[in-house]
């Protein structure tokens, strides 16, 4: 199977699906279509009986730079409702997570799949691109990769599962250094506190993952699938309940967001510079 969207290839590689951000212009950051795409090809995967794991990749030597500010300060721009029609877009209640889940800002976020998906990350997982590395089962990391809250410099909120996901995967205490800094977090140090799971050479990730996503493929898959289901299932706050209580919050941020997004038109914090 090999097909190619605007904005993302998907290819087969027997019982592995590999879906690939393809924005090289923009570092793979991820605009409304974008997130549509990345949102049916991951539904797609999910309900192929001949698809049993999935690897996300970026092309070009990045994994995602997180939701395109770009487009944010076009949308700021162009339309005196801008605000309005993007939370009236993306809006929805716990009761609309029942899996596999709604449309999520940057596409498959708000989806809890199956199967697992692991995320193969090289250069810049940023932002939303982090929060999209997070929604993954595991990270298999690359030496000179790596992860940031980015987005902390113009007010863009995290409203991808970064405050849900990312404390449950590494704890309070490392989760509040990394969203309220938004620090750039390299790869020895994301092995270190759990938000990565493998270190691989730089421009091996997708090799790798391919690697450990066929062997999870090799396993008895009704265990395994009912394993990850109960890990997943397990926490107090349910994943819909958790999710829903941070868009209540994040939205309320959209406004400020739009405002960084034009300053990053403008050419202000480019390239992870918080000065």
């Amino acid at each position: 199977m090999e097909a190619m969207n605007n904005s993302i290839d998907v290819s087969q590689h027997g019982a592995v699906r590999v879906v690939t951000l393809n924005r090289p212009d923009v570092r793979n950051a991820v605009d409304a279509a974008t997130a549509r795409e990345l949102h049916a090809a991951f539904l797609a995967f999910d309900a192929d009986e001949d698809a049993r794991v999935a690897v996300f990749h970026g092309a070009h030597g990045h994994f995602c730079a997180g939701w395109d500010l770009q487009a944010g300060a076009q949308l700021a721009r162009d339309s005196a409702n801008g605000q309005q029609d993007l939370v009236a877009g993306l809006a929805f209640s716990p009761q609309d997570c029942a899996a596999p889940g709604p449309l999520g800002p940057m596409g498959p976020s708000r989806l809890l799949l199956s199967k697992p998906v692991i995320a193969a990350v090289s250069g810049a997982a940023v932002a939303g691109g982090m929060e999209l590395a997070l929604w993954c089962d595991m990270r298999v990391m690359e030496a000179d990769a790596y992860f940031g809250v980015f987005c902390r410099r113009f007010g863009v909120p995290l409203i991808d599962g970064g405050t849900v996901r990312l404390p449950r995967l590494v704890g309070m205490g490392h989760a509040m250094d990394l969203i309220l800094t938004g620090r750039k977090v390299e790869a020895t140090e994301a092995l270190q506190i759990g938000l990565c799971n493998r270190i691989v050479p730089a421009g091996q990730a997708l090799e790798a993952a391919l690697t450990l996503a066929q062997q999870l493929a090799s396993f008895p898959q009704k265990t395994m699938l009912a394993d990850r289901m109960s890990a997943y299932t397990q926490w107090d706050l349910p994943l819909a309940q958790a999710l829903h209580q941070e868009w209540e919050r994040g939205k309320q941020c959209i406004g400020e967001g739009l405002a960084g997004a034009v300053n990053f038109s403008a050419g202000a914090g480019r390239h992870g510079k918080f000065e």
